[in-house]
């Protein structure tokens, strides 16, 4: 956690606003768009097979040796399949030939980041969390390196969206061999093999996995798409630009919750596989995670342009966009928590019908949002997105595991989020240096957490007990 809070951070919140300034919204907005696209298609890479493999590598670590060649090539044979789809596709929606040059190289980068999330699963499925923490963190640390070369000229090379798509193949291609030998040194034997029998029953065992993938990534990258694809060229890749300064938040905030819960669920896997009671680890989980999510949403809320500006070099044309996008956070993390334990346990076919359901309820509400309000639209069309997703697995996860209702939680959460709305509201007032009112109420809100008796010190301590 420590290690993603230093660097990725870093990377969303300085590195990209500093390309997007250099390139500008329009530029960076294209890059963002076909970034998103690439996106759409790259169920196709992976199939499912990255949490099938870590759950099934949490319960049966003895298949590593097995299953670790033949997924290999699987993998290899599947990423020609991801970029004749991808392009064909690309060029069928009327890309023209910029784009599609630079849409194959993030297809690349694609095929890279793919094969790194599925040897993380080997990693993570083995409890190996020290070594899945520097692989989770190494891709940023050699583009940042790359970036630092190019910004003091170390190298001749000009600062442009091809150079930073670029940057990213070596930076990912760097990763997945270094992730490849970590996992190969924990093999007993390893061979490129191709095994159809083999292949096929593990494809046919994923595809709940691929489909849920598939069906989420549908409602979480949507929106930069149908914003440029809907509003006239160059207004629709000017607001993918300034969408995409809002969203950068968000991403940055995602990665520290998606690394919550990808370790999670080995966690979740182990203990169901042991019918051990998993109600209290998943109020544990879903209290830590919240208080950080709650408190983010808010005051990015309250404090949208001074955060805008500062990241952006003053700039504050994604502010409102920004405001509204950062509640998605909230949604998200109990998304993480509720999403996992409920793919720990299985239940594809439940969560496959609310990601159609949220798929269904996002396209509508960018099709009528985006040509009246445009990126504002898309943000709003997200945040309900979001919020009803993360609803229904609350529910279903209720329903599945006979949760009971904890009123006292309940309580305490609607305590919590009252207090950080009103520390945030007085915060504002305290003096004309935002940056200092904005530390106070950090560290009001955290107190508060505790004060009002969402989570405690001892809690906390008994979740890293856990996963020891």
């Amino acid at each position: 956690m420590l290690l993603n809070l230093l660097i990725k951070p870093f990377w969303i919140l300085v590195v990209e606003p500093y390309v997007q300034y250099k390139v500008g919204n329009q530029y960076y907005g294209e890059y963002f768009t076909l970034f998103n696209f690439s996106f759409l298609f790259a169920i196709f890479l992976d199939f499912g097979l990255v949490n099938f493999n870590n759950r099934n590598i949490a319960q049966n670590s003895h298949l590593l040796s097995k299953h670790f060649s033949n997924l290999i090539t699987l993998k290899l044979s599947m990423a020609g399949l991801y970029v004749a789809i991808t392009m064909f596709i690309g060029w069928l929606i009327g890309f023209n030939a910029r784009y599609l040059k630079l849409l194959f190289v993030l297809t690349i980068n694609q095929f890279f980041i793919s094969m790194v999330l599925y040897l993380r699963s080997n990693l993570l499925g083995l409890h190996l969390f020290k070594i899945d923490s520097f692989v989770s963190v190494l891709d940023r640390l050699i583009m940042i390196s790359i970036i630092g070369i190019i910004f003091f000229q170390i190298l001749p090379i000009e600062l442009n969206i091809m150079s930073f798509v670029y940057a990213q193949v070596i930076a990912y291609a760097i990763t997945a061999f270094i992730a490849f030998y970590a996992v190969w040194k924990q093999t007993e034997h390893f061979k490129f093999a191709w095994n159809w029998k083999f292949n096929i029953l593990i494809l046919k065992k994923s595809t709940p996995y691929a489909i849920l993938i598939l069906l989420m990534v549908f409602y979480n990258r949507l929106d930069a798409v149908m914003l440029e694809r809907i509003l006239p060229y160059p207004d629709g890749a000017i607001h993918a630009g300034i969408y995409a300064k809002a969203f950068r938040f968000l991403d940055a905030a995602n990665m520290i919750a998606y690394l919550f819960s990808v370790q999670l669920l080995p966690i979740f896997a182990k203990l169901i596989e042991e019918k051990q009671n998993i109600e209290e680890i998943t109020k544990l989980a879903f209290s830590l995670l919240i208080i950080p999510a709650v408190i983010t949403s808010v005051s990015c809320f309250f404090y949208s342009k001074e955060l805008v500006a500062l990241i952006n070099k003053g700039t504050t044309d994604a502010a409102d966009v920004f405001s509204i996008l950062m509640f998605c956070f909230t949604a998200i993390s109990t998304t993480y928590i509720f999403g996992t334990l409920l793919t720990a346990n299985g239940n594809l076919k439940q969560l496959n019908t609310m990601a159609i359901c949220g798929i269904i309820i996002n396209i509508i509400l960018n099709l009528i949002l985006i040509p009246k309000f445009k990126s504002y639209g898309s943000a709003w069309a997200s945040v309900i997105t979001q919020f009803f997703t993360a609803i229904v697995q609350v529910w279903m996860a209720k329903k599945i595991f006979h949760f009971k209702i904890n009123k006292n939680l309940f309580r305490s959460l609607t305590i919590f989020i009252v207090g950080v709305v009103i520390i945030n509201y007085f915060s504002t007032l305290l003096s004309k240096q935002w940056m200092t009112n904005f530390v106070i109420m950090i560290i009001l809100s955290t107190l508060w957490a505790f004060l009002s008796q969402l989570i405690s010190l001892h809690s906390a301590l008994k979740l890293l007990k856990i996963k020891k």
